[in-house]
């Protein structure tokens, strides 16, 4: 019989939809212009044509934190699809041909994951710039060791299969068992990494904004508008405590729907009856 969705998994799923729909809707309309300057609003307190208020330029905060969560979900996605193709590659690579290969790609990768994840990712911006595409490059660079290991680990275990074994007899190319046979198999445990790695970039691209390293203003995302409430933290609280928000929102429904996909996905996780 299908065990139903637990409460806590529907949460987490229509906290998330609520951060993709608010993003695609940021992408063809906000209440007001995002960008649009109007020092007579000037820290407006939320009410009447600002619900959320104003920032002190006068910018309607509930416009800039629709157009951050745009900017956040489009980093957030290609930063893990970067980071899944990268470090998946790396793994099924040095998993299936070990070897010198292997060592030699463990090494770098070891040494990769020596760093802490926000660290390596300020390294990796200074390099490329701290712009949308400099963020997604640096954070998926940071996070691909991550995957990389655990693909190989898949791999390893996956290689000594029948079903690997029986492919190579027939005559496959060892090119066409990596990608038809092995890959496949890794599907499961990159999935359940890839959901709470959602989660970490959307917090890493948040700080590295918080820090004046994320996307430069005057675009908004919720790190910068988080930093730029700093000063008025007693005149005008709404500033920090809207993007503040929805933060803490977004992460908690990753959480609560990452832990779903591990319980679906991973054997060890499974529940016995």
């Amino acid at each position: 019989m299908r065990r139903p969705i637990p409460l806590n998994a529907l949460i987490g799923g229509l906290l998330i939809a609520a951060l993709v729909l608010t993003a695609a809707v940021a992408l063809v309309w906000t209440p007001h212009d995002p960008l649009a300057v109007n020092l007579r609003a000037r820290l407006a307190p939320p009410g009447g044509a600002y619900p959320l208020g104003t920032d002190e330029f006068g910018r309607d905060v509930l416009s800039r934190l629709m157009a951050g969560a745009a900017t956040s979900a489009i980093v957030a996605v290609a930063t893990v699809a970067f980071a899944v193709i990268a470090g998946g590659t790396l793994g099924l690579v040095a998993g299936f041909l070990r070897g010198w290969t292997d060592r030699l790609l463990m090494a770098v990768n070891d040494a990769l994951l020596a760093f802490p994840g926000i660290l390596l990712a300020l390294g990796f911006l200074v390099v490329f710039g701290a712009n949308r595409w400099g963020i997604v490059v640096a954070l998926g660079l940071a996070y691909a060791p991550s995957v990389a290991r655990v693909v190989r680990g898949t791999v390893l275990s996956i290689r000594e299969r029948e079903f690997v074994e029986a492919s190579r007899v027939i005559g496959n190319p060892e090119r066409t068992t990596l990608w038809r046979h092995v890959a496949p198999n890794c599907i499961a445990p990159v999935a359940v990494l890839a959901t709470g790695m959602f989660g970490w970039v959307l917090l890493s691209e948040s700080a590295l904004s918080f820090l004046g390293l994320g996307v430069p203003p005057p675009a908004p995302t919720w790190g910068n508008m988080l930093a730029s409430s700093r000063p008025y933290m007693e005149s005008a609280v709404w500033l920090g405590v809207a993007p503040g928000l929805c933060i803490a929102l977004s992460l908690l429904g990753i959480n609560l729907l990452g832990d779903w996909v591990r319980d679906r996905l991973d054997p060890r996780m499974a529940v016995h009856a």
